[in-house]
């Protein structure tokens, strides 16, 4: 069962989740989580370093980095997924963040099939400024239809292979629910949101008015990525976020 945890050196608190991810972040009272979208994906290694200057020259603390987003060439098998977070994980520790044990950041890593990156990179991160009275702020974390507890992916993937639009309503009703515990436990609703991300490469159409609409997703509209999660056979993931600031920069390499 998910627990929500403080992370005091970062001014924010978090799901607690696997040691990739947590399952989102909220904005500790005092805080406020400011996004940052790069005009192109980075480098995972670029992408970091771009950060740091970011969050260095905002006079914050490397502790505040709270979230990313990651594109990658193409879907992970279920080994090649632990490989690369091992490596990703690495700068976490190096930042302060991960303890080798938790780690408090939020993410979501997806794969666009059509002009794909080269190597996994970061398309956007989130991180804390300091914020007497700041409207409440936070990121949730991407989900695919892979209910976490035991077992692989290939055992807990919901309706695997099957993307019929009937399996694809169930694989989003799932995820949408999803959305909504995390959501629920750091506070929060779809009401709350600024931006609602959906990735798949397949029809969102059939289900889009009941599913997304009618529960309230879509209130400032749906960002459709043309992209597949990072998981081999995952076909449906969302993320969402609550904040009052979206930068967009075009960082020197």
């Amino acid at each position: 069962m998910s627990n929500v945890l403080q992370f005091q050196a970062g001014g924010y608190r978090f799901i607690s989740g696997v040691f990739q991810y947590s399952g989102g972040v909220a904005a500790e009272p005092g805080f406020a989580i400011q996004h940052v979208a790069f005009r192109e994906p980075l480098p995972l290694v670029e992408g970091f370093a771009a950060a740091e200057r970011i969050i260095t020259a905002a006079g914050r603390p490397l502790t505040a980095f709270c979230a990313c987003e990651l594109r990658s060439p193409a879907p992970f098998t279920e080994q090649g997924f632990k490989d690369f977070n091992l490596i990703y994980v690495g700068t976490l520790s190096r930042w302060g963040i991960y303890d080798g044990k938790t780690n408090p950041v939020a993410r979501s890593n997806v794969c666009p099939p059509i002009d794909p990156p080269r190597e996994p990179s970061m398309h956007a991160f989130s991180f804390t400024q300091v914020s007497p009275g700041a409207a409440p702020t936070f990121v949730i974390s991407g989900s695919g239809e892979a209910p976490e507890g035991a077992g692989t992916y290939f055992e807990r993937t919901i309706r695997r292979g099957d993307t019929s639009p009937e399996a694809m309503r169930e694989k989003a009703h799932w995820v949408l629910g999803e959305m909504e515990r995390r959501l629920g436990l750091l506070g929060f609703g779809w009401r709350d949101t600024t931006g609602v991300q959906v990735y798949t490469v397949q029809d969102i159409h059939p289900f889009m008015a009941d599913e997304i609409v009618r529960r309230g997703a879509a209130r400032h509209g749906i960002a459709w990525h043309f992209c597949r999660p990072p998981v081999v056979d995952l076909e449906y993931e969302m993320d969402c976020r609550g904040v009052a600031m979206d930068q967009v920069v075009s960082p020197s390499r």
